[in-house]
């Protein structure tokens, strides 16, 4: 026991919770509580994405991204160290950073998505021989982490060291990625299992789970992880297994975090039902609210709830940037003080995936669309800018100014095809295939259409199955028609969002505002028939029984909408952005004569929206009369040049 704690001293939905409606029977069987997430995502399997916008996104990540991140996994050792670890071959721990263990999980994980929505034997085959890496590197008791397995020669490097009587380096809580590593280790497996239903790398998975119940429950020992994500992981396993003590022990971690680290940075300077602001690392932040949304909705416990929604505020109403993105601040990778939003923020990629996955969850908790809107604007804008769009080239940071020339993107000019610390490409390799899961979701009687995308639905309800196919240009237009093909009529609530951005409302707050209201207002039509918008939380609701050949329409009128900042966000006094549709837009230096750093617009600027199939993978080009812009996510994808987002108000 005593060496298995030593190295536990060492040791150091989102989780995407299409898992929550789906389980698969597996030791003791599947989750089973009555105190769940009152609405339940549709699994990104029961959407089938269309031609368009998304089914373009997911299979670049497919046929580009993936096979590129594995085939980087290889070139920089991160492979290789698991084949060292187990004794396959001989050979000395690679890289500089102990975490590089959790980048190739991540692309295991995304990989397993593939093979849900995608038959692929070779890229199935090639999964399975890493999984058969991580079982042998894994240890007799279940210990897993490459790093410590080769004695890391240069560990001294990576890690704050304490020191065991034999002179071994031993990571300090503070700073340990052990626990972070097996957490996304946790996720790949039970993706793994539902993409194939071998146990094989699920099993690897539990009895690392097991070790770290036995030393940290069992015998008592206080270990938590310095970068959160095991949370979400064990969240899964007791998801697909039943066993409660998974659960038990995601909550645990979370409990006595600020008895053990008490550090702001890691989001332990207090406990955390007792945190209301957002502060230190964003990644680390996110993931660990998106964690205490889950021990909310599975245990109940009110203190999570009203924690992590006071932290919620915070960061719609002061932490916010205009793309969705957050952790402002480039030292520590983190959340600023309140209205600290800089023009040339941090705004890491892996930092803009966690807010998607915490809004999602909060979604599901309360079914208002305000979180539906910034997971929005983080997917269209904060998450995408970070990939390519040839799948292979990556912005860890992302910037919304830059002046041509700083090697502002992890020392490079532009996009990067890896980085020494590659968290934002391995985490696109997983978020982008299983994106479908967050169009929709469901309670009982009730379906709530929250992102447009271009696919059919399959979904059992109470009064039978429903099908539907959603056509949508989005977000280029804004058309929106849902063909109903179940033979049978189906009684349902129908939940259509309509965006904040059409309801004058670019966030749920006054961070950001447009500066003045939109004169079109959305329409709904039913069978060709115009009918009242009632809403309900964000939602045009409407009841009925569906069959084949109705049809719903949903037209949200798209212009280019110019918004301001709030008065207390000093960085963007007397600056001015702009919109259309979800998209934020921006100026390149590639496309217009003038200085874009320099570039004035005012409230009453007008911009001609001209879709240009042959630029950038087919855009809608904003043309006004003295500057071009195109959409933010898709900048840096032709030369590397000046880039602006934010532009001089003219009086």
């Amino acid at each position: 026991m005593y060496a298995i704690a030593m190295k536990i001293t060492s040791f150091w939905f989102s989780i995407f919770l299409f898992f929550t409606s789906i389980f698969y029977s597996c030791d003791s069987g599947p989750a089973e509580s009555s105190i769940d997430y009152p609405i339940a995502p549709v699994d990104f399997t029961r959407v089938k994405l269309q031609e368009g916008f998304w089914k373009d996104w997911v299979e670049t990540v497919h046929d580009a991204t993936i096979p590129f991140a594995f085939q980087k996994c290889e070139e920089t050792g991160r492979i290789d160290n698991f084949i060292f670890a187990g004794g396959i071959k001989e050979g000395k721990f690679q890289g500089n950073y102990g975490f590089n263990d959790s980048d190739l999980y991540k692309i295991m994980e995304g990989a397993a998505y593939a093979l849900m929505i995608e038959d692929d034997p070779e890229l199935a085959a090639y999964l399975d021989t890493l999984v058969y890496y991580v079982s042998e590197a894994q240890e007799e008791d279940g210990y897993l982490y490459t790093a410590w397995t080769l004695k890391a020669n240069d560990y001294i490097n990576f890690s704050c060291c304490t020191y065991s009587e034999e002179g071994q380096c031993i990571e300090t809580p503070n700073s340990s990625h052990e626990f972070y590593n097996v957490g996304h280790m946790y996720e790949a497996a039970v993706a793994h299992f539902m993409a194939t239903g071998s146990r094989a790398f699920l099993d690897v998975a539990l009895k690392n789970a097991d070790l770290i119940y036995d030393v940290c429950i069992t015998q008592g020992n206080n270990y938590v992880p310095g970068h959160q994500e095991i949370e979400i992981g064990l969240v899964k396993l007791y998801r697909v297994t039943g066993n409660d003590k998974y659960l038990q022990l995601a909550k645990h971690l979370l409990d006595i975090r600020a008895d053990v680290l008490d550090v702001e940075y890691s989001q332990a300077h207090l406990p955390v039902t007792e945190q209301a602001e957002a502060v230190g690392h964003a990644v680390r932040a996110n993931y660990m609210y998106s964690a205490m949304a889950d021990v909310a909705a599975l245990t109940g416990d009110s203190a999570y709830l009203v924690a992590i929604g006071h932290i919620w505020d915070n960061v719609a109403e002061k932490k916010l940037s205009i793309t969705g993105g957050v952790g402002a601040s480039r030292h520590g990778e983190a959340y600023g003080e309140n209205y600290d939003l800089p023009n040339q923020p941090y705004n890491e990629t892996c930092a803009a995936i966690a807010n998607v996955y915490w809004n999602h969850r909060m979604f599901l908790l309360h079914g208002d669309s305000k979180y539906m809107d910034v997971l929005e604007r983080s997917l269209y804008n904060g998450v995408i800018s970070g990939l390519s769009l040839d799948g292979t080239l990556f912005f860890y940071p992302n910037t919304l100014q830059h002046d041509g020339e700083s090697t502002f993107n992890q020392g490079v000019n532009g996009r990067s095809p890896w980085f020494s610390c590659s968290c934002c490409p391995s985490n696109l390799s997983r978020f982008v295939p299983s994106v479908a899961g967050y169009a929709y979701a469901s309670r009982g009687e009730d379906l709530y259409v929250n992102l447009f995308m271009n696919s059919e639905l399959s979904l059992e309800v109470p009064g039978g199955q429903l099908s539907i196919s959603q056509q949508s240009h989005y977000p280029w237009e804004g058309h929106i028609q849902l063909d109903f093909m179940n033979e049978e009529a189906v009684k349902a609530d129908l939940h259509i969002r309509i965006p904040g951005w059409m309801l004058n409302t670019p966030v749920p707050s006054d961070l950001f505002r447009f500066v003045d209201e939109q004169q079109s207002q959305p329409l709904l039509m039913v069978n060709g028939e115009e009918v009242e918008i009632n809403m309900e939380k964000g939602y045009a609701v409407m009841q009925g029984e569906w069959k084949k050949g109705d049809r719903i329409i949903l037209e949200l009128p798209m212009e280019d909408r110019v918004i301001l900042a709030h008065k207390d966000v000093s960085a963007k006094a007397g600056l001015l952005a702009v919109q259309y549709g979800p998209l934020v837009y921006c100026a390149e230096e590639c496309d217009n004569d003038t200085d874009v750093l320099e570039a004035k617009i005012s409230p009453e600027s007008g911009f001609e929206a001209q879709f240009s199939p042959k630029i950038l993978g087919g855009i809608n080009m904003l043309k006004g009369e003295e500057i071009k812009l195109i959409p933010y996510y898709a900048w840096a994808n032709r030369e590397v040049g000046k880039m602006n987002v934010w532009f001089t108000h003219i009086n």
